[in-house]
């Protein structure tokens, strides 16, 4: 979930690149823990309904899961274990974690997901980002069953990585990612099997793209936004963030009062999935919301 501007002229979001590619996670979620990250707490309630419905349609008892611009794995942390973000943040505001080596971290953190791994439906995870050491922390720490260290923006997927896609059922995103790679989307579905897999993703308010979308229909898939209304990514960095991001917000036809006017960033939840597994969201078995998380 990697946060990229548009483009290197019109930075949309502050980049936090000194801790995308740490040898553990502590930075990166202590990095999210202090500004406030909510995203994935909405997100993944809304991917985890989805990927029931999913599976009720396709008569599925497994999942296997593409976790694009996957970083250390917080998505499929939060898909695939029982775990909230709150706990995730509380866990690494531990003094025991500051000057503990990055090998014990990940020992650590694998037992730790090893004892709350959801046991149904059996899911298989999969990373897919372009941070070596941010997927070598996810598959030590057994968050993906595979990792690829792969940038599909400019390169067509490798063919062990093709392989998985030919076989995924869903892929999720939580950020902007997606929507501003429009050609990493072409390669992810064009790899793809025949029949296509959902795709979930939370774009910031003003970074969904006509150009993603485009790509997802030309693929066969319907493209929509989820009855949810927009939820907290983080809280702006500065003045000028805010600035920026309610400048975007307008364009894509968004008022951002009492939305980015409040201080922070706000998301939604987009789906793609073929046109005859369209169901009303309404009619899920599982909630597509949750109740907003606690500052």
């Amino acid at each position: 979930m990697t946060e990229q501007s548009q483009d290197a002229a019109t930075s949309f979001v502050t980049i936090f690149d000194d801790t995308y590619n740490q040898p553990d996670c502590r930075a990166y979620f202590r990095m999210m823990d202090a500004l406030g990250y909510r995203n994935q707490h909405h997100a993944v309630a809304a991917f985890r309904a989805g990927l029931a419905e999913m599976m009720r349609l396709r008569g599925l008892n497994s999942a296997r899961i593409v976790d694009f611009a996957s970083s250390y794995g917080i998505v499929s942390a939060l898909m695939g274990h029982d775990l909230t973000l709150a706990e995730v943040f509380d866990r690494y505001r531990t003094p025991a974690f500051d000057g503990m080596p990055a090998p014990e971290v990940i020992r650590e953190d694998r037992a730790w997901f090893d004892s709350i791994r959801r046991k149904v439906p059996p899911m298989r995870f999969v990373g897919l980002d372009v941070a070596p050491n941010a997927v070598a922390y996810g598959l030590g720490a057994g968050l993906f069953d595979a990792g690829f260290v792969e940038d599909l923006q400019e390169n067509p997927a490798s063919p062990e990585l093709a392989e998985e896609l030919a076989e995924c059922d869903m892929i999720v995103e939580c950020g902007s990612v997606a929507q501003l790679m429009p050609a990493a989307l072409d390669r992810l579905l064009a790899a793809a099997g025949p029949r296509k897999p959902w795709v979930m993703t939370s774009p910031i308010r003003g970074n969904e793209r006509p150009e993603a979308a485009e790509v997802m229909r030309d693929h066969g898939l319907v493209v929509e936004q989820l009855p949810v209304p927009p939820f907290v990514h983080r809280r702006f960095e500065s003045a000028d963030e805010q600035a920026r991001a309610s400048a975007n917000a307008r364009a894509q036809g968004h008022d951002p009062e009492g939305v980015e006017s409040t201080g922070y960033f706000h998301a939604q939840v987009l789906l793609a999935r073929p046109a005859d597994e369209v169901s009303p969201p309404a009619d899920w078995a599982m909630p597509v919301s949750v109740a907003p998380m606690g500052a």
